[in-house]
């Protein structure tokens, strides 16, 4: 069998998310492997406190050089592909991707390609404000033929609030809970035929078993996408 690759991570965006992606990149490393099998990962986790006043100052060339560096070093130590874990900062994933000789995986290349595979072509997506209101991602979704929904202006106020004031700090709040899954239903209503999580913590908060909606995790399946890049043709399910 072929070495298996080194899977890049620049992770901290938050660190809530981030060890759900190092959980599943070993779990499904291990599962397709099997035995004592685990992922090989190069994680830089970065200060989410400086990224978010960036954010919030509009200081995206800012946030880029951070994140820029930190791929060059991810690379320099051996890794064989970039996952930038979170979707905000695929804003900058133009820039993150060309100081970098190694592959970029896009988040939203491996929801689009998992929507399609289900015959999807309409879908919802929660996100960061910036995520739902900016073009970085739906350009992304819409390239592959896929259209996107957004929630309101207040819900969308709302699910932003959400994310920075209780899930990037741990807290999970049943009320969130439930008006997420008022969003989720909604956005259904319109005639999104799935929901796109389209911030690495939204799956901490709701899932599957919450909705009979189709939801696109974008952790996980971006996870995937790193795993089928570290295993190529030698990956195997047991």
């Amino acid at each position: 069998m072929l070495p298996m690759k080194v899977i890049g991570l620049l992770g901290g965006m938050s660190w809530e998310s981030t060890q759900t992606y190092y959980r599943l990149l070993n779990e499904k490393v291990r599962r397709q492997l099997g035995g004592l099998h685990s992922a090989r990962i190069l994680l830089y986790s970065v200060d989410f406190a400086e990224i978010a006043e960036l954010q919030k100052a509009d200081e995206w060339d800012a946030a880029a050089r951070i994140l820029s560096d930190a791929a060059r070093s991810v690379e320099q130590a051996g890794a064989d592909c970039l996952l930038i874990g979170t979707n905000t900062m695929h804003k900058v994933a133009p820039q993150i991707a060309g100081s970098i000789d190694i592959p970029l995986l896009h988040i939203m290349d491996a929801v689009g390609d998992a929507i399609l595979a289900d015959g999807r072509d309409c879908v919802g997506l929660l996100g960061t404000r910036f995520t739902m209101e900016q073009a970085f991602c739906v350009e992304k979704l819409e390239a592959k033929g896929i259209s996107v929904l957004v929630p309101p202006s207040d819900e969308r106020d709302q699910v932003h609030a959400v994310i920075f004031d209780e899930l990037c700090q741990g807290v999970f709040k049943e009320s969130s809970r439930t008006s997420f899954l008022g969003t989720v239903d909604r956005l259904r209503e319109w005639g999104a035929q799935g929901v796109i999580l389209g911030c690495t913590e939204i799956g901490l908060l709701i899932n599957d078993s919450d909705t009979d909606v189709a939801l696109y995790d974008t952790t996980e399946l971006h996870a995937q996408s790193a795993v089928d890049f570290a295993l190529g043709p030698e990956k195997k399910t047991i």
